[in-house]
Order: structure tokens, then C-alpha cells, then sequence
């Protein structure tokens, strides 16, 4: 086998498994279930030795790749339109502390120690058992977790403020590159930014790693090192 047909199956399945994964959607990667995680490996170890084999042709990686692709769809196509079939799928959420109380046996259920419990946690920004009042394992083995009513942070209802607009930062200069697109949709132009980079003594946008702004707040400039 040489190294020309090597690369041309590589190059094959290297695109088709990027148009698989397209095609199946973001939440195989944001919403990783253990079947999701298995069929990937498998899927891995097709291809991957189709490719070194001799005797496979890359029309039979294509056809691998496509009737593994059609199974996954089809699954994911399934657990939308089904509940039951979801549940045997992906699972359920697990209570694993309620109000304040450890669940010993969904613990044991889901083949969880008090140690992995209290990292989960940790993840999440609390780091006393004591300060949960509910924790969720997710199907995915991330927790979610609600902590208790003294430990919520104040919001501006609860201290009788008034309301403010919710705005997303837009970022206009990445990598000493000034991103036009998004310079426009903030409705700003060159002439702006560039005499905002004046004032902080910045010449060029080359000298910017990273540059942000949001309505009603400064312009937040990072510069190269």
C-alpha cells in the first residue's frame, strides 16, 4: 500500500467523518451521552483501520462511514420523537442530593463516590456540600446544581432596582486582526476604533491580541505581549 493511497483515504475520511458530524448536529459534542461516546470510538477504529488495510477500498470507508452515519441519525431521530426510547437511550437526570441530604443510593446507582461528588461540585463553584440544597447528575455525567436560598446571589429584583438592558459583547479586534463584520453589526466603523486605540497610544491593530465592546461600557483592549 503507498503512501499516495494512504493519504487519499485519509483525506476521504477525514472530510466524510467532518460532514457525518454536521450532519448529526453540535449536541454529539456539547451533549456527549455514553452510547454517543462509544459509537464515536467505533466509528474511530473503522476508519482508522480501513485506512492501513490493503484490502479495504475507500468506496468501503465511504460505505462504512455512511450506514454508521444513517444509524446515528436515525437514533437521534428516534430519542427526539420518543420518550421511552430516549430514556433506555441516553438515561435520565438523577437526584443525587435533595434538600440538603446526600441520596446514598443514587450515588450507588450511578456508580458515584462522595469524592467524585464533591469534585463535580467544586466544578461548579461551590466547595461545601453544606451550601446544596439540590444536585442533578446529568445524563452526560455533568451535575447541575442549586444551591441553597441564603447562598443565592442577590438579583436586582430582590434589592428593588430597576431594570437593565442585557447586551452581548461584540469583539472587534482578534489576533491583531479587526473583524469588519462584527465592527458593522455593533454599527461602528474604522474611524471610531482606530481613535479609540489612539487613546490608550496603540498605532496599529496588530499591536491588539484581543479588543471588546459593549454597549454603554468602555472599550476593553488587550495588547500583545
Amino acid at each position: 500500500m503507498n503512501l499516495g493511497t494512504i493519504t487519499i483515504e485519509m483525506v476521504i475520511g477525514f472530510f466524510a467523518l467532518f460532514f457525518l458530524t454536521k450532519i448529526l448536529g453540535k449536541t454529539q459534542l456539547s451533549q456527549l451521552t455514553p452510547f454517543d461516546f462509544i459509537s464515536a470510538l467505533i466509528l474511530g477504529e473503522l476508519v482508522g483501520n480501513a485506512m492501513y488495510d490493503p484490502d479495504v477500498h475507500i468506496w468501503m470507508i465511504l460505505f462504512a462511514i455512511s450506514v454508521w452515519g444513517v444509524l446515528m441519525y436515525s437514533l437521534e431521530m428516534l430519542t427526539q420523537k420518543s420518550m421511552k426510547f430516549r430514556t433506555i437511550l441516553e438515561g435520565s437526570p438523577s437526584i443525587v442530593v435533595r434538600k440538603g441530604i446526600i441520596d446514598r443510593k443514587q450515588l450507588k446507582k450511578n456508580k458515584l463516590d462522595i469524592n467524585q461528588l464533591q469534585s463535580l461540585i467544586r466544578q461548579k463553584g461551590y466547595f461545601s456540600l453544606r451550601d446544596i440544597e439540590y444536585a442533578v447528575l446529568e445524563t452526560n455525567g455533568s451535575i447541575s446544581v442549586l444551591p441553597k436560598s441564603d447562598i443565592v446571589p442577590a438579583t436586582r429584583n430582590d434589592l428593588h432596582l430597576p431594570d437593565k438592558e442585557v447586551t452581548l459583547p461584540v469583539t472587534l479586534i482578534l489576533d491583531g486582526r479587526i473583524l469588519n463584520e462584527n465592527l458593522k453589526t455593533a454599527g461602528l466603523n474604522d474611524d471610531w476604533l482606530r481613535s479609540q486605540l489612539l487613546k490608550r497610544k496603540i498605532n496599529s491593530a496588530e499591536e491588539v491580541l484581543y479588543a471588546e465592546w459593549k454597549k454603554g461600557e468602555e472599550l476593553l483592549v488587550m495588547k500583545e505581549n
